[in-house]
């Protein structure tokens, strides 16, 4: 069997096979999951299948071979897997807060009492479907108990009230755009890099959008910097001609928080009412992903030409995504986002 155009040998294809089913049956996706290792998606339903018939797991086990015995079992490969991912080396006590082989080895080393070298750890690894990347990065001020309690019970609570009171829940977020920005690679000749022209003109704008699961959106393109006024005005541009109440989540920016916009959500007598995420947490609000998208299909990838305005193509490129409820919901498939119902 092949995957990403390499051919497997049986037994790697075996554990494969093995640790996806596990990872599973222990909660993930199985369409993450399949990814994750080169193969196609339908591949993980056929293991699924074989491994729920009489012989369970013993069905995804190939014929035995010959060749060098392995230092570690199936299972404690699968239990580095867990180790490593999601997961900080410092929380197991090492010094070092991003994994190398080097720390692999170690832990290894510590948990099992088995010394392996740098590069059968390495194959190990790319068995497992891990790979080096860059990490996001996290802000040392995030509170992961906030976080946890946020997706357990703050928005299930929030969900719930909607309904009650049939309204719609939006997830609020602002960004910038620039002219001048390039984002992505492109191809040119070794030692050679490549030239995109872009406006000599520096033009900035700002955008809100408001984001729903069932695919509504809305935004609205701005001049300046964001505060507590402004803020207000665009709420008043979101909430006109609405029949709904709505339930509006977003970030605790200084300017969401000050009085008047505190005296303006009074006075909607509860048609609007604001909830504030845990603070260094944006990857649990799908709007931030509509500028992801955005930033990276549109002005940074076709530049502005000569007397094109910012601020016209970023409203017909947001208004593209309103006419798109598809593309909107799919912002919230997102692992990072999976907490949300449907509301």
């Amino acid at each position: 069997m092949k995957r990403d155009g390499r051919t497997l040998d049986h037994k790697t294809l075996e554990e494969i096979r093995l640790m996806a089913v596990q990872r599973v049956r222990e909660g993930e996706s199985a369409t993450t999951v399949i990814a994750s290792y080169g193969f196609s998606r339908t591949t993980i339903y056929k293991w699924l299948k074989a491994s729920g018939r009489g012989r369970g797991l013993r069905a995804l086990r190939g014929t035995r071979g010959s060749g060098r015995p392995r230092k570690l079992t199936a299972a404690q490969e699968r239990q580095v897997f867990r180790w490593i991912n999601g997961r900080d080396p410092r929380q197991y006590g090492l010094d070092f807060g991003l994994w190398t082989r080097a720390i692999v080895v170690t832990l290894i080393e510590q948990k099992f009492g088995v010394r392996l070298g740098v590069t059968a750890v390495g194959t190990l690894l790319a068995k497992l479907g891990l790979t080096p990347q860059k990490p996001l990065q996290r802000a040392y001020q995030r509170d992961a108990a906030a976080i946890e309690r946020w997706q357990r019970e703050t928005y299930p609570g929030i969900a719930e009230q909607a309904k009650q009171e049939d309204a719609d829940i939006f997830f609020w977020d602002e960004s910038g755009f620039r002219a001048d920005t390039v984002h992505g690679k492109t191809w040119g000749l070794r030692g050679q890099t490549p030239v995109v022209h872009r406006p000599g003109r520096r033009q900035s704008v700002s955008a809100a959008s408001a984001v729903n699961s069932r695919g509504a959106f809305w935004f609205c393109v701005y001049q300046g910097a964001l505060d507590a006024e402004l803020f207000v005005g665009l709420l008043k541009k979101m909430m006109r001609k609405r029949s709904k109440p709505v339930h509006l989540v977003l970030d605790g920016l200084p300017a969401h928080k000050r009085a008047c916009v505190r005296d303006y959500v009074q006075s909607t007598a509860g048609k609007l009412t604001l909830h504030f995420l845990p603070g260094y947490a944006p990857e649990l609000n799908p709007d931030e992903l509509v500028w992801s998208y955005v930033k990276r299909t549109g002005t940074a990838r076709k530049p502005l030409q000569a007397g094109e305005k910012l601020e016209i193509r970023i409203d017909a490129e947001l208004a593209a995504v309103k006419r798109n409820p598809k593309l909107v919901r799919s912002f919230f498939e997102a692992p990072t986002v999976a907490y949300i119902s449907d509301c």
